[in-house]
């Protein structure tokens, strides 16, 4: 019995990690602008010289578009994530209905990975989208409970 648990607990954080790592691997990641070192040598009693100014005010204008482009990206990633869990939830809920043990891990992974989506969602700082995210997010779960645990206790009637 404990042994079934952990296997449907592996296979529910590998289904996870399937997805996330897949989104990293096919959809590229933003590299942050690197922090300017002659930032850091600039004396801090000293007024700034106009080079090391032009510097630090350039690296602050990429910081800026960085964090923009950043929002964006997470919520590409949150958008990618719950279309994914979407998938894997039906795939758990029709195609592996039979094998119990196996549904249930995969339904784990869909489930988590619903939670990673709503997680990268919350860095997009778009309140909209992440109020419809987290309602998609509150539906899966109401369909699951009822199709899990109230469905077929009414079949078995």
């Amino acid at each position: 019995m404990i042994l079934k648990l952990i296997y449907t607990l592996f296979l529910g954080l590998l289904v996870a990690l399937f997805v996330g790592l897949g989104i990293d691997a096919f959809y590229d990641g933003l590299k942050a602008p690197d922090y300017p070192m002659s930032i850091e040598t600039a004396k801090p009693d000293c007024p700034e010289n106009p080079e090391i100014k032009a510097t630090r005010e350039k690296y602050e204008a990429e910081q800026k578009i960085y964090q923009q482009e950043f929002k964006s990206y997470s919520r590409n990633v949150s958008m990618i994530a719950l279309v994914a869990a979407i998938i894997i939830l039906v795939a758990s809920l029709t195609l592996f209905s039979k094998i119990k043990m196996i549904a249930d891990g995969i339904l784990l992974g869909g489930v988590f990975t619903t939670a990673y989506s709503i997680i990268r969602v919350l860095m997009s700082e778009d309140s909209k989208f992440r109020f419809l995210i987290v309602t998609i997010g509150l539906i899966i779960a109401l369909v699951l409970g009822y199709i899990k645990f109230v469905r077929p206790k009414e079949e078995e009637i």
